[in-house]
């Protein structure tokens, strides 16, 4: 690859993204949402010209106010990945995008499969499933990525949350029937480094859709538990059923993803979230 362009570089993806990049000395422009909204067809379209290869971690990732917000959900999830797409294909550029466990509904006692049939539950879900559909239609070389249940040092997700509740609720209460793989923001940067040196192939001809979470596959709740134990907070955490925790969006219960496809086409292996978790934990103890 000569020159990288990442969409997105402030979300959690994308600012590991970025740093992994740089760390491997390879060129890269990496645009936050102000500065390239990718609902904006035109935006997309100057800025695309600026890499050789592109990753769309921009995304609409609020779950639950997605429910109220569906126009601007799609604006991003949908319209935003099509838009990329296009650009791409216009000038002859791969794509990776990145998209999400919630495409499925979770009812299967089995780890899903890259072409088992999605149905989301929510309007997120619905969101990146029309934004993987635009991708296929209008770009042949593209990679989707769908991960899970994505953590890191920055932004918003359940590690940071859990460490927050931990200071001033005891017990804490974690929905316990809900189960996928933790993956942290870091591992995903690093499989699409390695995803885009297998694409840089001459030979390469396997685009499509894979599977890359964290393993082993645990509940929130032991998920829970296990980032407090590393706090040292000594918390509390006790489970409870979904039916007990009532949320706008509904998710799935079984988020596991079966991860064979990768592993076997580019040798990518399921890291272990509990090694990322160290790391995380270490570095939000840094900044304080």
């Amino acid at each position: 690859m000569t020159q990288l362009l990442i969409l997105g570089a402030q979300g959690q993806v994308g600012r590991a993204l970025v740093t992994r990049a740089r760390q491997a000395s390879i060129r890269c422009d990496a645009l936050a949402r102000l500065e390239c909204d990718i609902g904006d067809r035109a935006a997309v379209e100057r800025v695309v010209k600026l890499g050789s290869v592109v990753v769309n971690c921009a995304a609409y990732t609020a779950v639950d106010q997605a429910e109220t917000e569906a126009e601007a959900a799609y604006r991003v999830n949908s319209v935003g990945a099509g838009n990329v797409a296009a650009a791409c294909a216009a000038i002859g550029v791969p794509l990776v995008h990145l998209s999400t466990d919630y495409i499925f509904d979770g009812e299967s006692r089995e780890p899903t499969h890259e072409d088992d049939p999605p149905r989301p539950l929510n309007v997120y879900g619905h969101s990146k499933l029309a934004g993987e559909i635009a991708v296929r239609q209008r770009l042949k070389a593209h990679i989707i990525l769908r991960s899970s249940w994505i953590f890191s040092a920055h932004g918003q997700n359940f590690v940071k949350t859990i460490l927050q509740l931990a200071k001033t609720q005891c017990p804490l209460r974690v929905v316990d029937d809900q189960i996928g793989g933790p993956t942290s923001a870091d591992d995903v940067a690093k499989a699409i480094l390695d995803i885009l040196a297998g694409t840089a192939k001459s030979d390469f001809a396997q685009w499509g859709t894979y599977h890359f979470a964290g393993a082993p596959p645990v509940s929130w709740c032991e998920f829970a538990r296990v980032i407090v134990a590393h706090s040292g907070s000594g918390t509390a955490v006790l489970p409870i059923a979904t039916r007990d925790y009532p949320s706008p969006a509904r998710r799935p219960l079984n988020s596991v993803l079966d991860c064979s496809r990768i592993s076997r086409v580019f040798g990518i292996k399921q890291p272990d979230w509990r090694a990322a978790l160290d790391n995380v934990l270490e570095a939000l103890t840094a900044k304080t």
